[in-house]
């Protein structure tokens, strides 16, 4: 006999329909499973076997062939376990179900429980895109998969056993359909806060202008300045998740196996800081079936690269292409899949190996080749690509004395919201988001400077041997920091300081 059952499977980002098709015929007993499967996959013939005997059913001594249709895309992971019951028990003349319309996920314990799976946003997604009238998940996915859901909408019914789907759709048991997932963003309660630190106004100034226009920076800086207490509170002055980007990010984390029945739809900005021993493909991603990495983990967030110069230059490079377009393609003999990566990139490094080279009080320790050797790791492409170039100078013991509170977080983000808003309307329909993504004709447009601001300018390219994408990023960040004084044409004075934040190409990286 013959059954068929839709599922859903995932390459890269995007998710494809799958048929699981099951005949059972005369012959010798076996239970195989053709479609490109993984050895997760594989395995599943044990599982079903066993949550065959353990729910109350009997298994078929039979010639069993499993396809998980097209054949030709390569399989992965425990989530058609469930299907592959559903369909194994129609095939077998067990259940006369109505399977119609429907869309089934589920890894199975040996005792017919449903354990949650990866990647259900995506594929939940894909049901409702497809017209689907339901999909039955595991019941730790549920708030998942409803995230998609619109009122009057396909419905997400959440299992926990295979006897409930079975019953249900014999009409045996009813069964609660999800609710669509409210979505509220906003901050964790003690989130890290700016009020937090003390001093260094320049650098809050130049990672409030990096949060309003979503512009890369290198913070660079002694021991002990506070440069990764400056990073790690960069999100508390990002303007709070849109509906759309929390789907867009959440999708990856989904992929990637980190959201929790606690927490099923990202509501704050992801802020990843891989380890410098990350290699290559744990930034960028990778796998026979293509995962994201970190690069994509922090999609529509942050990506903190603390200690930069230890990093691998392999991994370093990795990071110049997907900077540049916003997507990380990873291309296998099978397919190429492409994940979004639209992130801020902050990177935080010592000025030399003994991290005192140009302090005031401490005298450095290095040859003036292990300096150059130091911050050589660092090439000038990703340098160029990085906008502001931030020195964050030793606290005085003034500062840490002091106690008067700084400037809270809620301050900073109110006015990097109302730079924001002014993007938007400028970028209106757009695929552009916010002043650092602005291909090279938009900034002429954007962008248009007082002929004295030009002079400052042409002496400034000259005098740094300025290349053309960096010339690009000054007038970015000088329309972010108009944008942050609410003025409609740049001023000269924005120049000015927007070639503050490039000097330290000369201070440190100037051969």
């Amino acid at each position: 006999m013959y059954a068929k059952i839709m599922s859903a499977g995932l390459y890269g980002l995007n998710a494809y329909p799958v048929e699981i098709e099951v005949d059972t015929s005369r012959g010798m007993a076996a239970f195989e499973v053709v479609g490109l499967p993984d050895a997760a996959i594989r395995e599943s013939r044990d599982r079903v076997r066993a949550a065959f005997k353990n729910s109350g059913y009997e298994f078929p001594v039979q010639k069993i062939t499993v396809n998980l249709a097209p054949a030709d895309l390569k399989k992965s992971g425990p989530l058609y376990d469930l299907p592959i019951f559903l369909a194994l028990l129609a095939a077998c003349g067990q259940t006369h179900a109505d399977f119609a319309g429907s869309m089934f996920f589920g890894e199975l314990a040996m005792n017919g429980e449903v354990r949650r799976v990866q990647g259900i946003l995506p594929m939940a997604a894909l049901a409702r895109e497809l017209g689907y009238a339901r999909i039955f998940v595991p019941e730790e996915n549920v708030k998942e998969a409803s995230a998609v859901l619109g009122d009057g909408d396909m419905e997400v019914y959440g299992v926990s056993h295979v006897c409930q789907v079975v019953d249900f759709l014999e009409n045996v048991r009813d069964l609660a359909p999800a609710p669509p997932l409210a979505f509220s963003p906003g901050s964790t309660p003690g989130q890290p806060d700016m009020a937090d630190v003390r001093g260094q106004e320049f650098a809050k100034r130049a990672l409030e202008i990096a949060a309003a226009g979503s512009h890369n920076a290198l913070l660079i800086g002694p021991p002990g300045s506070g440069k990764s207490m400056l990073a790690q509170r960069i999100p508390s002055i990002l303007p709070d998740l849109t509906f759309e980007e929390a789907i867009e990010v959440t999708k990856i984390h989904s992929i990637a196996g980190e959201l929790t029945n606690d927490c099923p739809i990202l509501t704050e900005r992801p802020f990843r800081a891989p380890h410098h021993t990350v290699s290559p493909a744990g930034l960028s991603g990778g796998g026979s079936v293509p995962r994201p990495g970190e690069i994509s983990m922090a999609h529509n967030g942050v990506l903190f690269l603390d200690e930069l110069p230890e990093f691998s230059r392999a991994a370093m490079e990795i990071l110049r292409q997907p900077i540049e377009t916003g997507t990380v393609t990873i291309s296998r003999a099978g397919g190429s899949a492409s994940f979004p990566c639209r992130m801020i990139v902050i990177a935080a490094m010592n000025p030399c190996p003994c991290g005192y080279y140009g302090h005031p009080t401490r005298p450095c320790t290095c040859t003036k080749s292990q300096v150059q050797r130091y911050l050589g790791r660092v090439s000038g492409p990703l340098l160029d690509r990085l906008d502001l170039h931030v020195d964050v100078a030793p606290v005085e013991f003034s500062d840490l004395s002091s106690g008067e509170k700084a400037e809270p977080s809620a301050a900073i983000k109110k006015r990097v919201d109302a730079a924001r808003a002014i993007q938007r309307e400028r970028f209106a329909g757009t695929a552009v988001r916010c002043n650092a993504q602005m291909p090279a004709e938009m900034v002429e447009e954007a962008c248009r400077i007082p002929a004295q601001g030009s002079a400052l300018l042409q002496r400034a390219f000259e005098q740094m041997g300025m290349s053309a994408r960096g010339y690009h990023r000054i007038l970015k960040v000088a329309r972010t920091i108009a944008d942050l004084e609410g003025e409609r044409d740049i001023q000269t004075r924005h120049l000015a300081e927007a070639l503050q934040y490039r000097s330290l190409d000369r201070k440190y990286f100037s051969r």
